[in-house]
C-alpha cells in the first residue's frame, strides 16, 4: 500500500472530522476492525531484525513480520533510532489493512544515549525539579530517536538492598516515592503527549514486586492489607494522579495471585477506584510465567487469566494472538474483555499523535541535533551533583584543597568510564562515562597519581544480559597501591559495585565491598589515613568498617554520563553536597528489610536500648538502628535547628495547624539542607508507623543565615488505609518532628478532634 493510500484509507476509516471527541475516533476505528485486528493491538513483540536490511524468509521471524504487516502487532520494543523505526512503522501502516500505527516502547530507565544518574541516586538529591527536568530530557532524546512510549518510572516501594532492582526507584518511603513519580510522570509527557519531544510513560511494576521475599527477584509477595495500600500502592495513585497513560504489572504473585492476573489491582482498583484511563501491558513474558507460578496450566489458561484480570496487552508471550480467539469461540472470555483493551490501547496511541503522523517520532534532523546535546551534559551534570551524599568528614578532609597536593586515586573503579553507567542504559556507549580519573584531571593545581589496586571484575560483562564475575584470585596490584599510597598527602580511593552488579536479576545475599576492595582499603589505610572513600553502587552497601576507620565517605552511586566531574567538583568543594539517603543503610545484612517507617512492635524497647532483659525486640549481636538512616547527609557547612514550634495543640477536622523550626546555617560555607518533617499516629484502630516523612523543603542558606522553616498540618496528612478499610484521619494525638533525617527525637503534641 502506497503512502497516498494509506492517508486515504486512513481518514475514511476514522472518518476524521474537527467535531469528532477522542473516544469518537477510537469507537469509529474499533467498529472497522476484524476480531484479529483487534488481538493484534494487545500483541506486543521484541525487535527481531534489523528492518532496514532484508525480510526475513523463513521461521519465527518470518511468522512476526507477517504478523506485522497483517495488523496482528500493537507495538514493538527495543526498536530504536529513525531509520529502524520508520522501517518498522512503514510495514504496520503501509502494508496491512486499517494502517493502524505501532507506538514503540524502551526501558528509558535513566536516560537514553546520555546517561543520568540512577533512579536511586536522583531520588537522594530530594529535588523534584531536577528529576522533573532530568525524565524530560531524557524523553526528548529518545523521541527523536523514534521512541514514543517508556517502562518507566519504576514506583516500587523496597525495604531491602538485597534486591538489585532498587536502584530504579526511589527506596523505602511511599512519601516520597509518589512525588518522585509524579515528577517522572510529568517530566516524560509533558503537557502535550502529542509533542515530538515527549513520550508516554508506564508505572511499574504493579505491585508489589519490591517486597519479593529475602530480596531475591522475581520472589514471591505476601504482605496485608494495610502494608500494600499504605506502602506499596500510594506512588501508583501519585502516577495516575499526574495523568500517566500505562502500567506495567508485575513478575510476583501478591497473597497468591500472580500480579498478571490480580483482578483486584487491575480491576477493581485501577481501572475502577481510582479511574485510570490507560492500559496494562505485561512485564517481559509474565503471562506465560502463570504456568511456571504454578496459578495456569497451560498457555491458554494463562491467557484466558491475563484477559480478566486486567492486562490489556502481552509483552513478548505471543499468547494473546495465538489464543485469545479460541477463548472466545469457548466463551472462557467475552468481546467486551477485548474491545476494553483495544479502546485503551487505541486512546493512547491516538494522544500520541500517531494517527495524525505515524512517522510523527521519525525526524533523523531532530535525532542529530539533539542526541547528546550540551543541554543534555549539562543537566546530567547538575542531577548528578545534587544526587552526592556526604556520609562522614571528619577533620574537614573535604573539600579538597585546589593546589599544593599530591592526591592518590586508587581503587578498581577510579579511572572506570563504564561502572558510572550503572545497569539499565540499553542505548548508551560502552565506556562513554567521565571517569573520576578524569574528573579529577580538569584540575590543575595538584598532582594526580592514580593505581587500579586490584581487578574488580575478571571479565567485563558483555551486555545486559551477562552474570558478572567479580575477581576472587587474584590481588596484584595492591602492593603498587600501598607505594603510591605512601607517597601522597590525600588518598581518594573509589570503590564499591560494577555497574551491572545491581539492577535486575542482579540479587545480593552479601552487601560487602565486592572482590578484594575490603582488604585494599584496610592496607591502604595502614600506611595512609587520609584518605577519602567514594563509593559508586547500585544499592546500599555494608559500610560499617569504613564508618569506624576512613575521615570522610562520599556516597556516588552510579552518577551516569558526567560522572566523575561531578564527583570531582564535589571533592573539590566547586559544589557543597546536599544529597540524603532515600534508603537506609544497614549495619548488617541480617537486618534487612531494614526502614526508618517500622511499626513499634509489643516490646520496643527504650529508644532501642538494652532494657536489661532479653526480652524485647532486638538482635542479640547487632543493633537494630542502621548505619545511616533514611533522609541522612551532611554538608560541608552545618545547620542548627531552633526547638519546634507548633501554633496549637488542637486541631479540628478539616482545620489546619502550622509546624516551624528556624534553621540557621553556622558554617563556613553556604550550603543547602533538606529539612524533613515526619509525623506520628501513635495510637490508631490499625497499628502505625513510628514515624512517616510528610513534607520538606529544601533550603539553601549563607553562612550566618537564619530562615524560618514552616509546614502547614492538614487532615488529609493524617489519613491512613485504616481497620475498616478506609483513608480516614482518626481523631486523637498526633506528634510532629522537624529534623535532618529521619532519626530526629524531638517531638511536639497535638490533639485531631
Amino acid at each position: 500500500m502506497n503512502t497516498t493510500r494509506f492517508v486515504f484509507c486512513l481518514l475514511i476509516t476514522l472518518t476524521t472530522s474537527a467535531q469528532q471527541t477522542l473516544d469518537q475516533k477510537v469507537e469509529a476505528l474499533l467498529s472497522k476492525m476484524t476480531l484479529q485486528e483487534k488481538i493484534g493491538q494487545m500483541n506486543q513483540y521484541n525487535g527481531f531484525w534489523n528492518f532496514t536490511g532484508p525480510s526475513p524468509d523463513g521461521g519465527d521471524q518470518k511468522i512476526k513480520y507477517d504478523h506485522l504487516a497483517n495488523g496482528l502487532v500493537g507495538s514493538m520494543l527495543n526498536v530504536r533510532g529513525v531509520k529502524e523505526v520508520r522501517a518498522v512503522q512503514k510495514i504496520a501502516v503501509e502494508k496491512s489493512r486499517l494502517g493502524i500505527p505501532l507506538i514503540f516502547g524502551f526501558d528509558l530507565i535513566h536516560g537514553y544515549q546520555s546517561v543520568f544518574p540512577i533512579p536511586l541516586a536522583e531520588a537522594a538529591s530530594w529535588d523534584l525539579e531536577a528529576i522533573q527536568r532530568s525524565a524530560s530530557l531524557s524523553a526528548k532524546e529518545a523521541a527523536v530517536a523514534g521512541i514514543n512510549w517508556t517502562f518507566a518510572p519504576m514506583v516500587d516501594v523496597t525495604r531491602d538492598a538485597r534486591w538489585g532492582r532498587v536502584m530504579e526507584g526511589a527506596g523505602e518511603d511511599p512519601y516520597l516515592g509518589s512525588l518522585i513519580a509524579a515528577a517522572r510522570v510529568d517530566g516524560f509527557q509533558g503537557d502535550d503527549l502529542a509533542s515530538p519531544f515527549t513520550i508516554a510513560a508506564s508505572a511499574k511494576h504493579f505491585a508489589a514486586y519490591g517486597f519479593a521475599e529475602a530480596g531475591r527477584d522475581y520472589n514471591t509477595v505476601d504482605i496485608g492489607l494495610n502494608t500494600l495500600h499504605n506502602i506499596v500502592l500510594p506512588p501508583f495513585k501519585a502516577a495516575v494522579d499526574a495523568g500517566i497513560k500505562t502500567f506495567m504489572n508485575s513478575f510476583n504473585d501478591l497473597n497468591g495471585i500472580p500480579a498478571t492476573a490480580d483482578a483486584y489491582l487491575q480491576r477493581d482498583l485501577l481501572k475502577g477506584e481510582w479511574g485510570f484511563d490507560g492500559f496494562v501491558v505485561s512485564d517481559w513474558g509474565s503471562i506465560r510465567e502463570m504456568v511456571d507460578h504454578g496459578y495456569a496450566k497451560d498457555r491458554k489458561q494463562a491467557g484466558e487469566m491475563s484477559v480478566l484480570g486486567g492486562s490489556d496487552m502481552d509483552m513478548e508471550s505471543s499468547i494473546y494472538v495465538n489464543e485469545l480467539e479460541a477463548l472466545l469461540e469457548e466463551k472462557k472470555i467475552n468481546i467486551a474483555h477485548i474491545d476494553d483493551a483495544v479502546k485503551r490501547i487505541l486512546k493512547v496511541k491516538f494522544e500520541l499523535g500517531l494517527f495524525d503522523d505515524p512517522y510523527l517520532y521519525c525526524n533523523e534532523e531532530l535525532e542529530k541535533q539533539i542526541t547528546g546535546s550540551q543541554e543534555l551534559v549539562q543537566a546530567n551534570l547538575d542531577v548528578a551533583k545534587k544526587s552526592i551524599v556526604l556520609l562522614k568528614n571528619e577533620n574537614t578532609i573535604l573539600p579538597l584543597k585546589k593546589e599544593g597536593q599530591k592526591i592518590g586515586l586508587i581503587g578498581p573503579l577510579a579511572a572506570d568510564k563504564n561502572s558510572p553507567l550503572g545497569n539499565w542504559r540499553i542505548a548508551a556507549v560502552n565506556n562513554s562515562a567521565v571517569s573520576v580519573l578524569e574528573g579529577f584531571q580538569s584540575y590543575k593545581g595538584n598532582k594526580i597519581s592514580h593505581a587500579q589496586g586490584v581487578k574488580l571484575v575478571n571479565k567485563v560483562p558483555d551486555g545486559f544480559h551477562e552474570e558478572v564475575q567479580i575477581n576472587t584470585t587474584d590481588k596484584t596490584g595492591i602492593e603498587e597501591a600501598i607505594a603510591l599510597a605512601k607517597e601522597v598527602d590525600v588518598v581518594v580511593m573509589v570503590l564499591g559495585e560494577y555497574g551491572f552488579q545491581s539492577g535486575e536479576g542482579r540479587s545480593r545475599a552479601f552487601l560487602n565491598l565486592p572482590g578484594f576492595q575490603q582488604e585494599l582499603l584496610e592496607k591502604v589505610a595502614e600506611v595512609n589515613p587520609n584518605i577519602v572513600l567514594v563509593v559508586m553502587n547500585g544499592r546500599p552497601l555494608i559500610l560499617n568498617w569504613a564508618s569506624e576507620n576512613i575521615p570522610a565517605i562520599v556516597e556516588a552511586w552510579h552518577l551516569g554520563s558526567q560522572s566523575g566531574h561531578a564527583i570531582a567538583q564535589v571533592l573539590y568543594g566547586d559544589y557543597n553536597p546536599s544529597g540524603k539517603l532515600p534508603m537506609s543503610f544497614p549495619r548488617s545484612v541480617g537486618q534487612l528489610p531494614i526502614y526508618y517507617n517500622h511499626k513499634s512492635t509489643g516490646r520496643p524497647g527504650a529508644d532501642g536500648e538494652d532494657m536489661g532483659s532479653v526480652f524485647w525486640s532486638h538482635y542479640g549481636d547487632e543493633k537494630n538502628s542502621p548505619l545511616y538512616p533514611f533522609g541522612y547527609g551532611l554538608s560541608y557547612t552545618q545547620f542548627e535547628y531552633s526547638p519546634l514550634q507548633l501554633s496549637d495543640d488542637i486541631m479540628d477536622k478539616g482545620g489546619s495547624l502550622k509546624a516551624s523550626i528556624k534553621l540557621k546555617n553556622t558554617g563556613k560555607f553556604k550550603g543547602k539542607e533538606v529539612v524533613q518533617f515526619y509525623i506520628q499516629d501513635p495510637y490508631a484502630s490499625a497499628t502505625r508507623p513510628v514515624k512517616e516523612l510528610k513534607g520538606f523543603q529544601m533550603v539553601e542558606l549563607n553562612p550566618g543565615e537564619t530562615k524560618e522553616v514552616s509546614f502547614r498540618i492538614t487532615e488529609e496528612q493524617l489519613k491512613f488505609y485504616n481497620a475498616r478499610q478506609k483513608w480516614e484521619a482518626e481523631s486523637g494525638t498526633f506528634y510532629v518532628f522537624i529534623g535532618s533525617n529521619s532519626a530526629v527525637k524531638e517531638k511536639k503534641a497535638f490533639e485531631l478532634r
